[in-house]
């Protein structure tokens, strides 16, 4: 046990060292380790205070002031140092790193269309050339509009094919397809005639991969009235396709299934990338599907409001970012939806 005399020369000791060390400090690194040695909880001023309570009683109090003045005039030291130097590395930057003001700005990068909306406004502008005008539908939907009015009753095992997304209210479910603002817009209008397309996001819980996506644009084609027939439907499509995609690009129509249409088919184009031959884009085939269409289901013409007995129409379903990836060769449906700029700013 150290008696009173012993732990004041330890802290004058202990003081001296500290001090003298601190004048060579001179940079925020060895400043923290001055911290550590000196101040910190295995430093000897904290060992002092550790032998405090093994001193003579009437001694602690005495000892334990001078202990605590020590320690304080060390934290004054460290605080003072520790401005003089932040205010050296202050003036060091502003002496070498100076700014030069008269250099231009970096020019902010202008925002632009997104490539799906450039493709939709494409779309668009194609189809309304053609007689065909907009008309919007809601996204949320109910299973009557989505499935049941669209010539699919329950337990159907077409539903299979839709990979649906269903909310907590019984009934009511994100739409799958564009093809229930069929039955708004023919409930609309009817009976007169319509030439209409319908466009917005629908959603599908599918895997995510290159060519698959929970929500993606959707844009129908509806046309109802006289003697509309198939042939109808084929010259539209195949003048859609030129004028998308260029007077030379060919088409073919292949037999299909949906509930809603009928007779149903697929549209495919000569793949741009191998123009036939047969390539990785294409799989091999050289043909490229890009769309699936009909005549409207007299089922559904009925549920719609139209005498089927006198009217006819036509439905298609383009996919908006699929005509994207076809025309500027984007090998991911992703990308569309990943807001990478460097993606972005390639359109």
């Amino acid at each position: 046990m150290e008696d009173k005399k012993d732990l004041t020369l330890a802290l004058q000791t202990i003081k001296q060292k500290a001090l003298t060390a601190l004048k060579n400090v001179n940079s925020p690194e060895t400043l923290d380790a001055w911290k550590i040695t000196f101040l910190g909880r295995s430093s000897e001023i904290m060992q002092v205070f550790k032998e405090i309570p093994h001193a003579a009683p009437e001694e602690r109090p005495k000892i334990g002031q001078h202990a605590n003045v020590v320690k304080s005039e060390l934290e004054s030291q460290f605080e003072s140092t520790k401005q003089h130097i932040q205010q050296d590395l202050l003036s060091h930057n502003l002496e070498h790193e100076k700014l030069d003001v008269t250099l231009p700005g970096r020019k902010p990068q202008r925002g632009r269309l997104h490539i799906a909306t450039q493709t939709l406004q494409e779309i668009y502008r194609i189809l309304a050339e053609m007689g065909f005008q907009v008309y919007r539908s809601r996204e949320v939907e109910s299973d009557e509009y989505n499935f049941e009015l669209l010539n699919i009753p329950a337990h159907h095992p077409a539903r299979d094919l839709w990979d649906t997304f269903y909310t907590t209210k019984e009934g009511v479910i994100l739409r799958t397809h564009t093809s229930p603002g069929q039955i708004h817009a023919m409930h609309e209008f009817a009976p007169d005639p319509v030439r209409i397309l319908l466009p917005g996001i629908v959603y599908r819980y599918e895997q995510m991969d290159a060519s698959h996506e929970i929500q993606f644009n959707q844009v129908e084609l509806l046309a109802v009235g006289n003697n509309i027939t198939f042939s109808h439907l084929r010259g539209t499509l195949d003048e859609f396709v030129k004028r998308m995609f260029g007077t030379g690009v060919e088409t073919r129509l292949r037999p299909s299934y949906f509930p809603f249409t009928e007779p149903s088919a697929e549209m495919d184009m000569k793949c741009i990338a191998c123009h036939g031959k047969g390539c990785n884009v294409c799989s091999g085939t050289g043909w490229l599907e890009i769309l699936g269409c009909g005549m409207v289901h007299p089922t559904v013409l009925k549920n719609g409001g139209y005498d089927p007995e006198k009217f006819s129409g036509f439905a298609a379903g383009l996919g908006p970012e699929r005509i994207a990836m076809l025309r500027y060769g984007i090998d991911d449906i992703r990308n569309f939806w990943a807001n990478d700029i460097r993606f972005l700013s390639q359109f």
